[in-house]
């Protein structure tokens, strides 16, 4: 038995949760990652799976086991690259998770570039905007938003995009355009519910500070949602320039209170504690700084 081989297709198992998600992905008969799991338990005499109608998941000693697998594969891959040199194609897998209307404006439409660059990478992107746990969920690395909380993570900031007000043409035409922060209270917000979202904003302008309560009846609890909301012209809010960045650029909405600002929204790169990063999570930060840079 190869035992890295193994190690491989116990991971993958365990990531897709079925031997023949697995097969398929691995490109091998189902019989064959069933064959190699038994002769895996066998070796270590222990169970590594548990089987049922609802389909597989790791025992106790399997998730521990996935774990330590799971570096060891990557210890490997880096080795490997370190050796053919810092100019080699990656190989294997990364899953990457990140916020839905970030990664679907400002991500995909470039991925097919990254692995343009490195043909033997296969990619997973997770969506979502709540902070998931990166070890349960198998995460290499997830681009997250604003202030993060006392972590374990390993985290470095790659970007930061200035917060702004923004409001559809239509909008503006119905309840007209604020000249002052203090006028915000007197429109209707589409409130973001979820991550960075708030109802309290302090509005700067040289030294002169004033604290906002947003107001509005929708509270929307995914960013995709606030960005539906304003171009329906349902009402204004304070987003990241990343939110909005193709429709400002058209002309689809309009961006208020130019000669004040709020703070910054900052981009940070967060990996699982306790392993090193990999080439492959190191190579795909700096694209994602290559492309916000160029933004």
């Amino acid at each position: 038995m190869d035992r890295l081989a193994a190690m491989e297709t116990f991971v993958r198992v365990v990531e897709t949760g079925s031997f023949s998600e697995a097969a398929r992905q691995m490109h091998v008969g189902q019989p064959a990652i069933s064959k190699t799991i038994a002769q895996l338990e066998s070796h270590l005499g222990i169970q590594l799976l548990l089987r049922s109608t609802r389909g597989l998941a790791p025992t106790e000693a399997g998730e521990s086991y996935y774990e330590r697998a799971k570096r060891t594969i990557e210890e490997a891959d880096e080795a490997e690259h370190a050796a053919r040199g810092a100019g080699a194609s990656l190989s294997g897998r990364l899953r990457v998770s990140a916020a839905p209307a970030f990664a679907s404006l400002h991500i995909i439409p470039h991925l097919g570039e990254f692995l343009g660059r490195h043909p033997g990478l296969d990619m997973e992107v997770v969506l979502d905007d709540e902070r998931i746990d990166l070890i349960e969920e198998g995460i290499d690395i997830a681009l997250r938003m604003g202030d993060l909380p006392d972590s374990a993570l390993t985290v470095r900031k790659i970007g930061q995009s200035p917060r702004i007000v923004v409001a559809a043409p239509a909008y503006i035409a119905g309840h007209g355009e604020p000249s002052h922060p203090a006028e915000l209270g007197q429109h209707q917000s589409v409130v973001y519910a979820k991550g960075f979202g708030r109802d309290a904003w302090l509005f700067r302008q040289d030294g002169t500070e004033v604290p906002v309560i947003m107001r509005g009846r929708l509270r929307v609890s995914a960013a995709e949602g606030v960005r539906s909301a304003v171009l329906s012209g349902i009402g204004l809010a304070v987003a990241s320039e990343w939110m909005f960045a193709p429709e400002l650029a058209d002309g689809r909405v309009k961006l208020l209170l130019t000669d004040w600002s709020l703070a910054p929204l900052d981009l940070w790169a967060a990996f699982p504690a306790g392993r090193g990063v990999s080439a492959k999570a190191r190579a795909f930060v700096a694209f994602v700084e290559e492309k916000l840079s160029a933004a």
